[in-house]
């Protein structure tokens, strides 16, 4: 049985007493890792191990690892992955590799964090780009029918990787 509705984050790269009494709370159902969080593959499959340890039931850990701007492990031993415009601005040249490129984007992502121990990606950005300074290139386009396909692709390279899937945002910045 999974814990509660709640995600917490970590103030740091290792995990604090405090942080730790709260995974007892059993409101609390995972934690979300940011960048503060990683300082090496190595320190974060550890810092994974420690969450999991740490609580029962067994904690959820998610982070945002989208590509582009956000993408909070980047270092060694992680693909650094195009922002999601980048595939959208590839479908209008040549859409069948443009739809190979999102599936192999999402599944590339999926494979790296569940190597991590990591359990969930918040990935993809579906909200369309409508000039929000927070979305921007992070979107696959403006238009609703190339969001649809290439999240479509994304979500299956997710899905084969062994991935679950939360697209986002909703209802939206775009």
């Amino acid at each position: 049985m999974a814990g509660g509705p709640v995600l917490i984050g970590l103030p740091g790269p290792v995990l604090d007493a405090r942080t730790r009494e709260w995974l007892q709370h059993p409101l609390v159902g995972g934690v979300v890792l940011f960048s503060r969080n990683y300082e090496g593959r190595e320190q974060v499959e550890g810092l994974v191990a420690e969450l999991r340890a740490a609580s029962d039931p067994r904690p959820l850990v998610c982070i945002d690892q989208e590509g582009g701007r956000v993408q909070r492990l980047d270092g060694e031993g992680f693909t650094r992955l195009p922002p999601l415009g980048v595939l959208g601005s590839l479908l209008r040249e040549d859409p069948v590799k443009a739809r190979d490129m999102a599936y192999r984007h999402g599944r590339v992502m999926s494979t790296e964090m569940l190597a991590c121990g990591i359990d969930l990606s918040f990935a993809p950005v579906l909200d369309l780009d409508r000039g929000s300074r927070v979305i921007g290139d992070r979107s696959f386009s403006p238009q609703p029918e190339v969001i649809t396909a290439l999240g479509g692709a994304y979500l299956a390279g997710m899905r084969d990787a062994g991935m679950k899937s939360t697209g986002k945002h909703f209802p939206g910045h775009g």
